[in-house]
């Protein structure tokens, strides 16, 4: 079953790319979704047998592939991959519907579409270390291509800078595997974290250092973050969705499974500079939002500070904390898909994203009151406020990091004032205030395009209302992982993932309620 979510969007690619030119225009779009669809009821399907209380990998194949390089074609899911292969399973059917049906080129757009859903659910469930690298890549040329063939004016400037960031990416990710597997003698690239137990920590830190730059240019992390804004701007609204919805997750969840998972004493050493670098993520990311003309940069950006947010979490390395980290990962993908999928309706429309130029957009009259409507669910679930999935990630890292590294959580605490400030600023300016007389006459949206943002905001909504749904898919992989570190480290108990209140101390883990109670 996961190698049908991985190898069936693979063989759609394949196909479209061979269908007659005078047919490709419909037939390679409903083939495309049509597979996407089939993809996300298998997801399901997996969801449905999970068991939630093993924390171990479940679904497992495993193949024998080529013994002298070490590498074996092992896929399994567990509690940290499969509300990451649920959210690129379904936002990649919102993406086929938001393309355009007139698209240029539509056998390659599709086609590359297919390899990124096939390469990116494939890197999520590989549990050989050579196997995710191979999928880390396969994203590389289909996203390049996205965004130089289909993007904006600088389209250039921007898939080539993303291509020369990516491929740096991927070098020091192989150097870090291929140093792992030599040093420890292993002579298997096979996921095991008894590989590094021995390894000295002078040589940890080494190849953690190699994994940091390499998942830290994927995420991105401050300084790392600079090709992020120019690809979102360049970038079409699908493809923006993707971007920001899922291939970032690419590189915290590498971090959580790779970094922390195989060098946890030399992650120790580097957790508080990580803890930092989530503060300069954060309030970097924020302040740069806050001063953007441009809607879909403002949103980039907004997504730079986010992404410190579960940089704090992974530092801090608590069970909460990493749950929270988990639940930020699937809350983000949601609410930047629907905020830029919202930013592309204006632009289609008005032909501007320029907040000095646009006004009044939320007039029901002649605007886009839905638009409007769901930009600010979309800005309110940024913001963490209760009630939405946007709270339970947000609140779950803060309070299971404060504990770890409390100055550095109230500091990234601060980036959720930071960022109701900044999407109030694209609120008030685009969407209140008079409609000006060039934007009388707007063409307007027809019911059917919104289904894609009616269904992520019902996500938005229900996952902040019952959380537990997807809460509890992670919680046990969560806290097994953080105590396994815990025990790698030495280091004394920290805070249990069912605390959200202050614990007695007689507290202990094994009587402590469930964070999903």
């Amino acid at each position: 079953m996961l190698s049908a979510l991985v190898w069936l969007p693979m063989a759609a690619a394949l196909l479209v790319a061979v269908l007659p030119q005078e047919k490709a225009s419909q037939q390679s779009r409903w083939i495309a979704g049509i597979t996407s669809g089939v993809v996300f009821v298998l997801a399901l399907a997996v969801f449905a047998q999970f068991e939630t209380g093993n924390a171990g990998l479940q679904f497992v194949e495993q193949i024998p592939w080529i013994d002298p390089l070490g590498l074996s074609y092992r896929l399994g899911v567990d509690g940290l991959s499969l509300p990451l292969v649920l959210l690129n399973t379904l936002l990649m059917i919102m993406v086929i519907y938001a393309t355009e049906q007139t698209i240029q080129r539509p056998r390659l757009y599709y086609s590359m579409m297919m390899l990124i859903s096939g390469g990116v659910t494939g890197a999520f469930l590989a549990q050989d270390m050579l196997l995710f690298f191979i999928f880390y890549e396969v994203e590389l040329i289909p996203l390049y291509l996205l965004i130089a063939i289909w993007g904006g004016k600088r389209r250039g400037y921007a898939s080539t800078k993303f291509l020369i960031y990516t491929a740096v990416s991927g070098i020091f990710l192989l150097l870090g595997f291929l140093g792992i597997v030599a040093l420890s003698g292993s002579g298997s690239f096979a996921y095991d974290t008894a590989m590094t137990d021995a390894l000295p920590l002078a040589q940890q830190i080494l190849l953690l250092s190699m994994l940091l730059i390499a998942f830290g240019i994927k995420v991105p992390m401050v300084p790392l973050h600079t090709w992020l804004p120019d690809a979102h701007v360049e970038a079409s609204t699908p493809v923006s969705m993707l971007l920001a919805g899922v291939l970032l997750k690419l590189g915290t969840y590498g971090l959580l499974r790779f970094g922390l998972g195989l060098l946890p004493q030399a992650w120790e050493v580097f957790a508080p500079w990580l803890a930092i670098l989530a503060v300069v993520s954060t309030i970097y990311g924020s302040l740069n939002a806050i001063v953007q003309q441009d809607m879909k940069k403002l949103v980039a950006y907004s997504s730079i500070g986010h992404m410190g947010y579960i940089i704090l979490a992974l530092a801090a390395a608590t069970p909460l904390s990493l749950t929270g980290a988990v639940a930020q990962m699937v809350s983000h993908g949601f609410i930047s898909a629907l905020l830029f999928l919202m930013v592309g309706f204006v632009y289609s429309r008005t032909g501007t994203r320029d907040l000095t130029v646009l006004r009044g957009l939320l007039t029901p009259e002649r605007g886009f009151p839905i638009v409007g409507s769901l930009m600010i669910l979309a800005a309110m679930a940024s913001s963490g406020l209760p009630g939405l999935v946007g709270f339970v990630a947000e609140f779950s890292i803060f309070r299971g990091s404060y504990g770890v590294f409390p100055i550095q959580t109230l500091l990234c605490i601060v980036g959720t004032g930071l960022t109701s400030v900044y999407f109030i600023l694209l609120l008030n300016r685009a969407f209140f205030g008079r409609l000006p007389d060039e934007f009388s006459d707007l063409p307007a949206i027809p019911l059917k395009e919104h289904i894609p943002a009616f269904i992520l905001a019902s996500m938005i909504v229900g996952f902040g209302i019952k959380p537990q749904a997807f809460v509890t898919l992670s919680e046990v992989t969560m806290t097994t992982i953080a105590q396994n570190i815990a025990l790698e480290q030495k280091q004394t108990e920290r805070l249990p993932v069912s605390a959200a209140i202050a614990l007695p101390d007689s507290f202990s883990l094994a009587s402590a309620p469930s964070l999903s109670d």
